[in-house]
């Protein structure tokens, strides 16, 4: 039953003082794949990619790394789900040259969006009609927690994240996703060995009952991020290995 854990972070920048734990040589995104077996594209929220970039990519990494992409601010936060049929055919056009290591879909809200049912069941039906893959919702407006039912029928996962925005359902259970944004200051605090080590008892759970689980470490403003990734590596692999 056991499933994969999917650990990285938002990004494949390392810190250089955390050089001597990676490869050697090869690109920036090579010699983190050394350790890591996923990361978050967060640079498609900004700005296109071109789709023989994402193939690049896909191609220098190992066949079991997988990529998650976060979809473009044009989407969520522009045009705010909808009458975005266009965009979205545009943006699955470039990110689906990842191929098989495209692991999942991530569809960040702005606090400003409140649950729609109608706009809501027709975006997500859009998106589930192209794409069969795992998806994942991040709401940041508590209107969201009426869009279980949503979630359920279209097998859309729910983001945890931490700090918590919002209080809602679990979403599809299919899927387990957690961003670690960074606490008491977002995207700048270290969580540390004792705090990854909760999350990590947390996430072996999941794995162990068979749910594909990924953990992304978003606190990477002062670089922490690499370092609490490789504390909870260095566990999840201990807990397997025993």
């Amino acid at each position: 039953m056991t499933a994969s854990l999917y650990l990285g972070c938002t990004g494949w920048s390392l810190p250089r003082e955390h050089w001597p734990a990676f490869a050697g040589e090869g690109t920036h995104l090579q010699r983190y794949a050394s350790r890591f077996n996923a990361v978050e594209i967060n640079s498609s929220f900004y700005r296109p990619h071109q789709p023989k970039t994402y193939e690049r990519w896909a191609q220098s990494v190992p066949a079991s790394f997988r990529f998650s992409v976060k979809m473009p601010k044009r989407i969520t936060h522009e045009l705010r789900l909808q009458r975005c049929e266009t965009a979205l055919d545009e943006f699955l056009e470039q990110c689906l040259q990842l191929g098989e290591k495209l692991g999942c879909l991530l569809v960040q809200l702005p606090p400003s969006l409140s649950y729609d049912p109608v706009a809501a069941s027709i975006f997500f039906t859009a998106l589930r009609q192209r794409f069969s893959g795992a998806v994942v919702l991040e709401p940041r407006h508590a209107t969201w927690r009426d869009a279980e039912s949503l979630l359920l029928d279209l097998h859309i996962g729910r983001v945890s994240a931490d700090p918590p925005v919002i209080e809602m359902g679990a979403g599809w259970p299919g899927v387990h996703y957690l961003r670690l944004h960074g606490s008491p200051r977002i995207y700048y605090s270290a969580y540390g060995p004792e705090r990854v080590k909760a999350f990590a008892q947390g996430l072996n759970l999941s794995v162990m009952a068979g749910v594909p689980t990924w953990c992304i470490f978003d606190n990477t403003a002062s670089g922490h991020a690499t370092a609490d990734a490789l504390c909870l590596l260095d566990l999840h692999s201990h807990h397997f290995q025993t």
